[in-house]
């Protein structure tokens, strides 16, 4: 055999040594749960996950993160991201899951994982205390405000004939300052999310009232890349053993001074 069959033999030899580790790299590396787990989240939407007068990231999520990551012994780290931009972010690696009052849609689950429901929540319409609007028929005409890739946005496209009787719909970066605005009667109305409405209006009595609080009907869990199934079943079985030993109940009665959370199957 010549010098060149040779050569050409080996060469042959190793590209398919290097397509085998390859392959075998890559199914270790799937069942492989990560070093650390880098949690993206909107860090101005109370009392999920926000910054408080220190500056520090705090919210109901935020301990349930943590809490989660030392269970499952992987740090966590918090990241703020573009909240519209969130799947991108997810399937991009720049966070490995979003856990900031994510509401399971059927949209959001052809592009990403879920894990299992934790918390329910609701779509609520919300103007100021002294407004004369009283249903969500007075609304019509008027200018209502809401977070900008939220789960109201596709509540509020489920509910045509609404959508098309209101003037406008002013979309936010946050649904801290679509209720700065409501306050400062720039808007008419807010479409949020329940629980953090009202945890809004918690800290400002007297001065919102609901005026529709049967919007949709949603629930909360935490998104993760599809391919991450390892993660998402060590995530679930976490979960459920904070639910069953009362850890979740703990969380919850300190920022919404009851148990809101719902069972962990």
């Amino acid at each position: 055999m010549d010098v060149k069959k040779l050569a050409a033999i080996g060469m042959l030899t190793a590209a398919a040594a290097t397509m085998l580790a390859g392959c075998g790299g890559e199914e270790k590396a799937a069942d492989k749960l990560p070093d650390k787990i880098v949690i993206g989240l909107d860090d101005n939407f109370p009392p999920m996950g926000f910054r408080d007068d220190s500056g520090n990231i705090v919210g109901f999520d935020i301990d349930l993160a943590t809490e989660a990551g030392k269970r499952m012994g992987i740090p966590v780290e918090f990241k703020p991201i573009d909240w519209d931009s969130k799947e991108a972010a997810l399937k991009s690696k720049q966070v490995d899951m979003l856990w900031n009052g994510l509401t399971i849609t059927e949209d959001r689950a052809k592009q990403i994982a879920f894990s299992k429901p934790y918390l329910d929540n609701a779509q609520i319409l919300v103007v100021r205390a002294d407004s004369p609007i009283a249903d969500r028929a007075g609304l019509s005409g008027k200018i209502i405000g809401t977070q900008e890739g939220s789960s109201s946005i596709d509540a509020l496209e489920k509910q045509p004939e609404f959508k098309n009787s209101l003037q406008e719909v002013k979309r936010y970066g946050d649904f801290v300052a679509a209720f700065m605005d409501l306050e400062l009667e720039r808007i008419d109305g807010i479409l949020v999310d329940s629980v953090v409405g009202r945890y809004y209006m918690s800290k400002k009595p007297g001065q919102f009232k609901v005026i529709d609080n049967k919007m949709g009907d949603e629930q909360y869990g935490i998104g993760l890349r599809q391919e991450d199934k390892m993660l998402q079943d060590k995530l679930n079985e976490t979960l459920k053993q904070m639910s069953a030993d009362g850890t979740m109940t703990k969380i919850s009665q300190k920022w919404f001074g009851e148990d809101i959370t719902i069972k962990v199957e």
